[in-house]
């Protein structure tokens, strides 16, 4: 996919109702995050500042092997107090010689790792699997919302293959529905949702998009992209309609987002820092 975007949750997605705090959970599709761009002092400045913004944050298309760049990114984040926030990162993932990693950053005083697992789509070196990058979801727990454990699936869908990727996400949310006995799941990241990739006849056939149990917080309408396209890739889903819902609220959007075209001008940060931190290849 070629349109830069920050992923459509610089979104701050989860607010629980009717609590005293709200948790600010983000997706962050950061263009090929690894040790280059932790040493651009521009870039990583920038980074650590939209991530400081959120108690969770999802960071997709992490190339970092050694986790090198993942250890400089958490030394910054904690530069103050060492237990800022912490981290679970995903194995690297993909078919090919082409991996990334999901990396979960996120503060301990708001939440607690419970635990991860990466989900089984089927046999890879036979072909037979279902994702490009299959889904690596996490458990969490916090003593301050109404919810007090859910869990999130992330998904950096391959555009080619967006549709059926997207359609599995419910096989994976019954997955975790069974395994650890939850409903509040909460399935987010660059879906690659959008435009020619999943088109607007095709979105029936999506089974959680038909299951009316679950609302998209991001509408098909929205634009998640920061270039000229207009396009919603980026999405997030969860069970409820929105007025009943754990996964309601943002940081800055009385509906549940944060247009991504105002977070340059929220940080200071030119628009060509933003299209060099954030996703043009998916």
């Amino acid at each position: 996919m070629r349109g830069a975007r920050l992923t459509g949750a610089l979104l701050a997605l989860a607010g629980l109702l009717q609590v005293a705090l709200s948790l600010r959970i983000a997706a962050f599709n950061i263009r090929t995050f690894g040790e280059t761009k932790m040493s651009n002092d521009t870039l990583s400045n920038y980074i650590v500042q939209i991530l400081n913004r959120y108690d969770i944050a999802l960071i997709q298309e992490v190339r970092d092997s050694h986790l090198t760049a993942v250890g400089k990114l958490l030394d910054r984040l904690n530069q103050d107090d060492p237990n800022t926030y912490h981290f679970v990162v995903s194995e690297p993932l993909g078919r090919n010689n082409y991996k990334e990693r999901y990396l979960f950053v996120f503060r301990p005083d708001q939440v607690s790792l419970l635990d991860s697992y990466q989900y089984n789509d089927g046999c890879e070196p036979c072909g037979n699997d279902t994702f490009s990058r299959e889904p690596a979801i996490v458990k969490f727990s916090s003593p301050f919302t109404q919810v007090k454990e859910f869990a999130i699936v992330p998904l950096h869908a391959a555009p080619s293959d967006a549709l059926a990727e997207i359609d599995s996400l419910y096989d994976v949310y019954l997955d975790v529905q069974q395994k650890w006995d939850m409903e509040d799941i909460m399935l987010m990241g660059d879906f690659n949702a959008g435009c020619s990739y999943v088109t607007s006849s095709q979105w029936p056939s999506i089974r959680l998009r038909r299951n009316p149990a679950f609302w998209w917080l991001i509408p098909d309408i929205a634009d998640t992209t920061v270039k000229s396209t207009h396009c919603a890739y980026d999405r997030s889903a969860g069970p409820g309609p929105v007025t009943t819902a754990p996964w309601v609220g943002s940081a800055g959007s009385g509906q549940g987002r944060e247009r991504l075209h105002q977070q340059p001008s929220l940080l200071g940060a030119a628009s060509e820092t933003v299209l060099k931190a954030s996703d043009t290849h998916s």
